[in-house]
């Protein structure tokens, strides 16, 4: 499934457009590799998502064409969130 579709599905993130901008901007990265929102995503993958200071981690366990919101919280498993003391390079914006 495509990164954007997934993270709009599981709800990481409300809509599809916000979901790709986000991946456009390098934010995104799975498995340790900046993604574009196109990228496939698999069961067992490892996503890291900068909201703004903040990075979100997290461990998709099942992959749905369309979830309930009472659903959507069983596609991932959050391993960590932390909040960023100062800017990581590895996760800079071009336009910085």
């Amino acid at each position: 499934m495509r990164l954007d579709k997934f993270l709009k599905v599981s709800r990481l993130i409300k809509r599809r457009t916000l979901a790709k901008e986000v991946a456009d901007q390098g934010r995104i990265m799975i498995n340790g590799k900046v993604s574009k929102a196109s990228s496939d995503v698999k069961v067992g993958d490892e996503l890291s998502i900068r909201f703004g200071q903040k990075v979100v981690t997290a461990q998709v366990d099942a992959i749905k064409d369309s979830a309930k919101k009472d659903d959507a919280a069983s596609m991932f498993t959050i391993t960590n969130e932390e909040r960023l003391e100062k800017v990581d390079p590895e996760f800079m914006d071009d336009e910085d």
